[in-house]
């Protein structure tokens, strides 16, 4: 017995298709389909995390809609995928916030942003929230430093906390008995592929989209949203050194690396986001988890407001309109850390971790000759 209709569906899928293996070159799924002669739903969370959707299968398999054996291995595993998030949440009283996550985000972004335009208020008076705010330490003139670094680290505290705990149950639970021993080169490896998103390619012919609608360019929006956060994440990195090592306060000059590593993260996780959701829009609805829909959208808003409320910050930092668009960035962040665990984000850590496992199984069965 399975928990989910959805993961007793890819049970028939995955044994149709070890019948078969004609796929087994498009990507990890299927080299790690053929290593299990059973399923259980650790197994089918841990391959449909593998999946990179990109529909390749989908095409090349003569089993795929309207054939009687309606293998449609690409829409399954992104159900599966999409309710693995929830099966791993962090405390087990939160899944169903995945179900209902565009919701979620967008009440909790809008209290968010209403809660640092009145703790301006509070904190400072009304008319300092329209002020200008060129000079060094403006922003802290609206909310103490202190108060504000509190604030987002007992957020992101809690954000990484959610994120190992699901991240430990998950690679937990879908480590067989007799799984091999992790190696260095294992990771490094799992890393490279994450990080070049390898198997997005669908070996080599791309992604699928529909036909006649052009090629796909999700790997550059995946990089360009991917990155952009990294680099976001590195000038706040930046600016807390600043801070405490240097006693310099922001906001910085255009050309200090704090700005610059800002702009470019900020420009990034604005077309990144755009680009994947225009992507959506344009994918074959056959390959697609409709119910998942709210969640990714969720996601990208998320990102992009980060991103696009960042710029305008740098862009209107010496004008009236400062306090609000800080508050406005500010209360997106905060959001984005708070709903971080139970949202799109986890795809990440979960594929890697599957990418992790995978590298280990692919080599033990190399070194050992193993064929499958």
């Amino acid at each position: 017995m399975h928990a989910t209709k959805a993961l007793a569906e890819a049970e028939r899928l995955m044994t149709v298709c070890n019948s078969c293996r004609y796929c087994e070159g498009l990507c990890a799924v299927f080299p790690a389909m053929e290593m299990r002669r059973s399923f259980a739903d650790a197994d089918l969370n841990y391959l449909a995390n593998l999946c990179h959707s990109c529909g390749a299968c989908f095409i090349d398999c003569q089993f795929s809609p309207p054939h009687e054996f309606n293998v449609n291995v690409p829409q399954n595993l992104a159900e599966v995928r999409a309710q693995s998030y929830g099966a791993y949440a962090w405390p087990i009283a939160l899944p169903e916030v995945f179900a209902r996550n565009g919701l979620v985000v967008a009440l909790v972004a809008a209290v968010s942003v209403a809660a640092f335009i009145l703790g301006f208020v509070a904190f400072g008076n009304p008319q300092a929230l329209y002020a200008s705010g060129g000079e060094t330490g403006a922003f802290y003139r609206l909310m103490p430093h202190n108060t504000m670094a509190a604030l987002f680290g007992l957020v992101f505290l809690y954000a990484v906390l959610a994120l190992v705990m699901g991240a430990r149950t998950f690679w937990v639970s879908t480590r067989n008995v007799g799984a091999p021993r992790l190696k260095p080169g294992d990771v490094w490896q799992a890393l490279r592929d994450a990080a070049s998103l390898r198997y997005l390619d669908g070996a080599g012919a791309g992604c699928y989209v529909e036909e006649d609608a052009g090629p796909d360019r999700r790997r550059l929006y995946h990089h360009l949203t991917f990155y952009g956060f990294l680099l976001c994440f590195a000038a706040t990195c930046v600016a807390t050194l600043y801070h405490y090592l240097l006693q310099r306060e922001a906001p910085y000059p255009w050309y200090d690396l704090p700005v610059v590593l800002g702009i470019l993260g900020g420009i990034g996780l604005v077309i990144g986001p755009m680009g994947l959701r225009t992507e959506m829009t344009r994918r074959d609805p056959a390959l697609t988890d409709p119910a998942s829909a709210g969640m990714q959208n969720a996601f990208l808003a998320m990102l992009w407001l980060t991103g696009a409320t960042g710029l305008m910050l740098i862009l209107l930092r010496n004008t009236s309109a400062m306090g609000l668009v800080l508050a406005a960035h500010l209360g997106v962040v905060f959001a984005l850390f708070a709903t971080m665990p139970y949202g799109k984000f986890v795809h990440g850590i979960y594929r890697t971790l599957a990418l992790v496992r995978y590298a280990a199984e692919k080599r033990y069965m190399d070194e050992h000759g193993v064929s499958e």
